[in-house]
């Protein structure tokens, strides 16, 4: 009888399979990245010579990592005397503008970079003063303490607007001679007949959404340079392109992911608590569902600031769970509602971000560059932080650069290989302090779930301060986010409460206060490698999770003559990455779309 129903089971998977699979015939990905233009007549006679740039450093991505490395590098040029051409490209339209987190800052790295911060007028002006932790019930909240030496610990660190404080950053590097290049997205690594990489090319611009070129198209511009450094943050599209080239990930476990929301409220004066920082675990997540909140306030008396979140770990199973749904529940909590009532929500928004730590940082350098910051994975979850790492790993690896680039036997190379970047780390306080808090996220995968997990950290934390003799695997096998999924036939669905319009609201509503804009006439830049699967597999299988776990509304499944068919709606999408994570068919890449474009965040 079971084998029946087991046969039974999979015929019906079958059949549904071949009945989605047959309305599927419609085109979805146009884009170049997929489709060649080789053999499309309506590229003949165009011209795709493209202009380079000759450079000594360049970095793609304007965030806190990459910004750090090239301070730095001139720093070094500076003192010493040497004339280092340093380049950073950016794909936000200005710097900070794609920069979303939470945020909680150390300023450990800071400190080391610029000792003088605060004459040079960081925006660092909320010291944490009020450190909360609390488990939450659907009614209720228990405290729990958290005491000096605990990863938690927040003392001494600050509440910040981070993409303020990187446009802070950017105005450091400017002004040590970094060339700085906003608005121009890096869309492919370029190499060396030997393999090394020479450079980067930016993005073609000027092509009709059908992938046919316009009358103003203008082929991308490469960069070339001797040392090209990768700071795209989590999920870089050309990081994990290397990463893959020369298997960087061979000898560490596999990278594993959060998904972040966050909202920026200007409260009632009255409730608002300058420096607070609270954290909460619990409800509404189950305990097999890895994740927690944060309510920190932000700003001044002026405009009182909250800035409320949830991370969830992308490593959940039951298709039917909605993230964004999840979070706009969260603040309906009586704890937590009130501290938003008659209050203003200015703005939204979303971001993926590393979760593996210390078991997964892959190798770090290749050939004629290296990885830094988030695209390497060097977040402290147990501390919920990554800034302060992120930053301190990109200084490294520009130490390393400087190396290379003054290293009389290298002058005349064409590529230099910071290979005393992956020493560097290892000797410095970014590899001990992930190390010492290495098994708190796997702890959590066990039958337990977030029961063990804090079990463990509590003890582990209170008896041996956070040095233990052995490490966890995060999962056996080397099971990804993306095969995480059950059937969903076989999960429970969830039913979640309409929005109210005041503390709880819609998606798209949301996404309009991320400033999100892309040019609708483009390739969408979420690519498929198969346009048949989403309704074939994703669909039919896991009742097509993407128009769940896309914070933004990307993917819609609509109705047409011939059947469902998946719509991606890429001018809303706001450049976070879960699609490429979480996809159960691995079947989405993200590429980037023209420079400029994605989200406008202000602070965020």
């Amino acid at each position: 009888m079971a084998t029946f129903r087991k046969l039974l089971s999979c015929n019906i998977r079958s059949i549904c399979s071949r009945r989605y699979a047959s309305t599927t015939s419609a085109k979805i990905t146009t884009h170049y990245t997929v489709v060649p233009r080789e053999t499309d007549p309506r590229w003949k006679g165009v011209s795709m010579e493209r202009f380079a740039d000759e450079t000594d450093v360049v970095i793609v991505g304007g965030g806190p990592a990459g910004l750090s490395a090239a301070c730095r590098l001139k720093q070094l040029a500076n003192e010493h005397g040497k004339d280092i051409r340093v380049c950073l490209l950016e794909k936000s339209a200005e710097l900070g503008r794609h920069i979303l987190s939470g945020a909680c800052m150390e300023p450990r790295a800071l400190n080391e970079l610029f000792p003088d911060w605060k004459e040079r007028g960081a925006p660092l002006t909320n010291p944490v003063t009020d450190d909360k932790f609390a488990i939450l019930t659907e009614t209720g909240r228990i405290p729990f303490p958290i005491l000096p030496g605990f990863p938690m610990h927040n003392v001494g660190n600050y509440v910040v607007r981070l993409g303020h404080f990187v446009e802070w950053l950017g105005k450091q590097a400017e002004e040590l001679g970094v060339e700085l290049y906003p608005g121009y997205g890096a869309s492919e690594v370029l190499y060396h007949d030997d393999g090394s990489v020479k450079g980067i090319a930016t993005n073609d611009v000027g092509i009709h959404k059908d992938g046919s070129p316009k009358e103003t198209f203008e082929r991308g511009m490469e960069f070339h340079a001797k040392v090209t450094l990768f700071s795209e943050g989590c999920r870089g599209h050309l990081s994990k392109q290397l990463i893959q080239k020369f298997k960087l990930d061979e000898n560490c476990e596999p990278q594993t992911y959060g998904l972040g929301f966050k909202e920026l409220w200007e409260i009632d004066p009255t409730k608002h608590h300058p420096g607070r920082v609270e954290h909460t675990v619990g409800w509404p997540l189950d305990k097999n569902t890895y994740g927690g909140t944060f309510v920190y306030h932000v700003g001044s008396k002026e405009q009182p600031l909250v800035a409320i979140g949830l991370v969830l770990g992308l490593d959940y199973k039951n298709p039917h769970l909605n993230p964004f749904r999840e979070f706009q529940r969260f603040k309906h909590h009586p704890s937590i509602e009130p501290v938003l009532r008659g209050a203003t929500r200015v703005g939204y928004g979303a971001r993926a971000l590393n979760e593996g730590g210390f078991q997964s940082i892959p190798k770090l350098t290749f050939p004629g560059g290296c990885l830094v910051g988030a695209s390497a994975g060097f977040m402290n979850v147990a501390k919920i932080k990554g800034t302060h790492s992120a930053m301190k790993s990109a200084m490294l690896a520009a130490e390393s650069i400087f190396e290379g680039l003054t290293d009389e036997k290298m002058v005349n190379l064409k590529t230099i290989n910071p290979d005393s970047y992956d020493e560097k780390l290892r000797n410095s306080w970014v590899w001990s302090e992930l190390k010492k808090t290495r098994n708190i996220r796997p702890s959590f995968n066990t039958s337990l779930g977030f029961y063990g997990g804090m079990m463990y950290t509590g003890t582990v934390w209170w008896v041996l301060q956070g040095h233990e003799p052995w490490t966890f695997k995060h999962h056996a096998n080397r099971v990804r986010d993306h095969d995480q999924l059950i059937e969903a036939s076989k999960c429970k669905p969830i039913e979640y409460p309409k929005p109210d319009g005041k503390i709880s609201f819609d998606l798209l509503s949301s996404v309009a206060l991320s400033g999100t804009n892309h040019d609708h006439d483009q390739p969408p830049h979420l690519t498929l490698k198969d346009d048949s699967v989403p309704v074939a597999k994703n669909l039919a299988i896991y009742d097509g999770p993407e128009e769940r776990f896309c914070p933004a509304g990307v993917y819609e499944f609509i109705d047409t003559d011939q059947g469902k068919r998946l719509q991606i709606n890429a001018q809303n999408c706001i450049h976070c990455k879960t699609c490429d994570i979480k996809c159960p068919s691995a079947n989405i890449n993200w590429v980037t779309p023209q420079g400029g474009e994605g989200p406008a965040y202000d602070g965020m």
